[in-house]
């Protein structure tokens, strides 16, 4: 093995481990937190096992520490080449004729591998356990539970049915919006006029039907009556539920070409499917642009001094890039430019920020 082969495995080994190390860390900081608010909500009922709630904690954790991925492969570069040039491994470097980009060129290929691993294979993972852990939260906390809807009073949904129009609210959702703990719909004629309100314990689109269990059903003039389960009739489709009720996070990578598809055949805006679809291809480019962005703070000698207000520096400009990143995609949700432009755009203008400036860092 030639030596050059084996300064870029060295290399390689170095900037893994701090990527790798500080995911690690935001990921139990992620958990710890994550357990408070889920012991908190557990404090509401006070009967539910420690192991129920680690392991629904485990399960929300992927999808939240997926979208730290970037933040720490961003720190984890800035530490390997601190680390190095505090020990003048990286002089060494220079005076052997290294350039910038020979030594930075194994931290990109680990940040590119990262990129591809979390898109085949983490965030499918992620996108399974956030569907599992929408499902475990909505039977652990029932009513009190809120994992989908953004408004204290539930989602809602309008319908209309063979039976007549309906609305529909329910406290919670999961299985992508086909499956409702909570449920309760108020059902009107064909001409309009309320028949009555249906309370249950969950709701299952079927077929052309809501199949709501433990039905409770209240009528004008009449006393409350219980069903095991109780048939509401609607012409909703799953892509329509999907849209509605169901989020993009919890869909992996490899579903999300079909339901782009079946959701544009149906008629309805598949924005915000092919924005988190884009997001995810762009994602070895983005974790280059982060390595690339830390490089821009971590290079210079420790005997010129200030190193520590370059990398405050630096750590300022990857939240102002996710800033900058984050507005971009609503503006892509919300349809005034394409989802492609949307995402790629501040990654470009990222990377041509930082190469500009290592450039100029190297060659004056």
């Amino acid at each position: 093995m030639t030596g050059g082969r084996i300064l870029t495995l060295y290399l390689a080994k170095r900037y893994a481990v701090a990527m790798l190390g500080t995911f690690f860390l935001c990921s139990v900081l992620i958990f710890m937190i994550d357990f408070v608010e889920v012991l908190r909500q557990s404090g509401k009922r006070g009967n539910v096992p420690a192991s129920t709630l680690i392991w629904l904690t485990l399960l929300r954790l992927p999808a939240y520490t997926e979208l730290l991925l970037a933040f720490a492969v961003q720190v984890g570069a800035i530490g390997a080449l601190l680390m190095l040039n505090r020990k003048s491994e990286l002089a060494v470097m220079r005076a052997a004729g290294m350039s910038v980009w020979q030594f930075l060129r194994p931290a990109i290929v680990v940040a590119a591998l990262i990129g591809v691993f979390t898109i085949t294979v983490y965030n499918p993972v992620a996108a399974r356990a956030r569907a599992e852990a929408e499902r475990l939260f909505s039977e652990v906390f029932g009513r009190e539970s809120n994992f989908l809807a953004s408004q204290s009073n539930g989602a809602w949904l309008r319908q209309e049915g063979a039976d007549g129009a309906s609305v529909l609210n329910a406290n919670s959702a999961y299985n992508r919006g086909m499956t409702l703990m909570g449920p309760m719909v108020v059902q009107y004629d064909k001409a309009g006029q309320f028949i009555e309100r249906i309370d249950g314990d969950k709701a299952s689109l079927k077929d052309g039907y809501w199949e709501i269990e433990n039905a409770v059903v209240t009528r004008m003039g009449q006393p409350p009556e219980k069903f095991p389960t109780y048939l509401i009739s609607t012409y909703l489709s799953p892509e329509r539920v999907r849209d509605a009720l169901g989020t993009a996070i919890s869909v992996s990578f490899w579903e999300l070409p079909g339901i782009i598809e079946a959701t544009e055949k149906a008629g309805l805006s598949s924005s915000r499917f092919r924005i988190q679809h884009e997001l995810l291809l762009s994602r070895p480019l983005l974790l280059l642009a982060m390595v690339l962005m830390g490089a821009t703070v971590s290079l210079k000698s420790f005997r010129s001094g200030k190193i520590q207000s370059m990398v405050v520096f630096g750590m300022l400009g990857g939240f102002g890039f996710l800033l900058m990143a984050e507005v971009s995609r609503q503006i892509g949700v919300s349809g005034l430019v394409s989802p492609t432009f949307a995402v790629w755009t501040p990654v470009a203008l990222t990377i041509v920020a930082s190469m500009t400036v290592l450039l100029r860092q190297e060659d004056g």
